[in-house]
């Protein structure tokens, strides 16, 4: 116990026990000028006190409470007539963090454990159990308030941090919570410490014994707090970051990362709960590299009936002729198939031998101008329409761009009203989407006669 009461009077210096720190005759008399004025109060009252009596250690522990209770009550005043209003007037968003956390309302209750630490000795001597009992109960009282204050005042810290910028890139929650389990973990050895009689450090040095049952206890914690380091230094995963977890069905954005979890909100807005260590330990997809970047990447094929692809012959090349969007690409085709014949000595009626438009090729070359004619595809990034390997359900013809539009809503209006337009001019070029065949297209067959 001695050893908790020396680190008390080192934090309350100015409001250890008045008798600390003085010779024994003056200790002496200033304990028995108490003593006597305690007992003349309670002559005042009526009350015929001995020292030592039931009667008069009620009477002063009544005392003691009194006078705490008034000073917790005089400091409660103060906080809510001056320093409440204060904070109401200031334009600084900091103090209002420490007032929702409730910094001020636990600085007031510490006054109570101060005025009873300081003046039990005045009254009790240490001969009598109720002095023992009493120094216990107020280390205690001192210590659970200070551990309160100082949990609310890492919460505050928290709230005003999580307000600037850089919150998103390097949020603080689970540091925040490591402190807070220091404190608490601090807080039990000096109460352990208090009722056994025994230094901390003695305490300490018993833990070595359990060690990996302690590491198994706090084996998810030990885990967190690793990897939240990793994060932080890393810059892995912010606040506000969209994710993607296909092992535990995660797909939504991040709301807190903790010591222990992560929360994230998917999009279907349900919340999702993980280990931090899950970030750093598993398969995760971040999307901020697309939402910092200069668009949304579109990837989407449509398949062609193979029987639908064919050489386009004049009147189809007259038909494409007047859209504007094929017209470079024509009269470039064409020269360059002239030249073509010519050098390979090929006559132009030879169908066999020389190359050909076809219309899934012109297809192609229309939607690639078509893209990088549209307002809202980035031409800083890649832009361009492929054909894929054919396949039973036909010939894949992907579309590869960027949408300068991120927002979930819009992309997806974008990369709709482009497909809508794919499907809608496929029959100029006289090809046709693969579709299966479903029961209500089957005609039935009509018997014979």
């Amino acid at each position: 116990m001695n050893y908790v009461m020396t680190v008390l009077s080192s934090i309350f210096t100015s409001t250890a026990p008045v008798t600390e720190g003085v010779t024994e005759p003056m200790r002496s008399q200033v304990v028995a000028d108490f003593v006597e004025l305690l007992i003349e109060a309670g002559q005042y009252l009526g009350m015929k006190l001995e020292l030592g009596s039931i009667s008069y250690q009620l009477f002063a522990l009544g005392s003691i409470f009194a006078v705490a209770i008034i000073a917790f009550l005089i400091v409660k005043f103060i906080l809510h007539f001056k320093v409440l209003r204060f904070v109401a007037k200031s334009s600084n968003t900091w103090d209002d963090c420490l007032l929702e956390a409730g910094v001020f309302r636990r600085l007031a209750r510490i006054v109570p454990g101060i005025i009873v630490y300081s003046t039990y000795s005045l009254f009790f001597g240490p001969e009598e159990k109720i002095y023992s009992l009493l120094a216990n109960l107020s280390a205690i009282y001192l210590l659970f308030t200070v551990w309160r204050t100082l949990s609310a005042s890492l919460t505050a810290i928290e709230s005003i941090y999580s307000k600037s910028q850089l919150a998103k890139k390097a949020p603080i929650t689970g540091f925040i919570q490591v402190a807070k389990l220091l404190f608490t973990l601090i807080l039990i050895f000096l109460i352990l410490s208090l009722l056994l009689g025994k230094s901390p450090v003695f305490l300490l040095s018993g833990l070595t014994a359990i060690a990996a049952v302690l590491v198994l206890i706090f084996r998810d914690t030990i885990l967190g707090f690793v990897a939240g380091i990793q994060i932080a230094a890393n810059r892995m995963f912010n606040t506000g970051d969209w994710i993607a977890m296909p092992k535990y069905e995660v797909d939504g954005e991040i709301l807190e990362i903790g010591l222990n979890v992560v929360k994230i909100q998917n999009w279907d807005k349900t919340i999702s709960t993980l280990p931090t260590y899950a970030l750093t330990t598993d398969a995760v997809k971040n999307w901020r590299g697309m939402m910092e970047s200069g668009g949304r990447r579109i990837k989407r094929a449509v398949y062609i009936d193979i029987h639908s692809v064919g050489f386009a012959d004049a009147e189809l090349l007259d038909e494409w002729e007047s859209m504007k969007l094929l017209n470079g690409y024509l009269k470039a085709k064409k020269q360059e198939l002239v030249d073509d014949r010519k050098l390979k000595d090929i006559a132009e009626t030879d169908i066999l031998n020389c190359r050909r438009l076809t219309n899934l090729g012109t297809f192609r070359a229309y939607l690639a101008a078509y893209l990088k004619g549209h307002e809202f595809v980035n031409q800083d990034l890649i832009c361009m329409v492929r054909q894929l390997p054919p396949t039973e359900i036909g010939i894949p013809l992907e579309i590869y761009c960027f949408s300068k539009e991120k927002g979930w809503v819009i992309y997806e209006r974008i990369q709709s009203d482009i497909f809508d337009h794919v499907l809608a001019i496929m029959p100029v070029f006289k090809l046709r989407a693969y579709q299966r065949i479903s029961s209500n297209n089957e005609q039935p067959q009509k018997k014979a006669p």
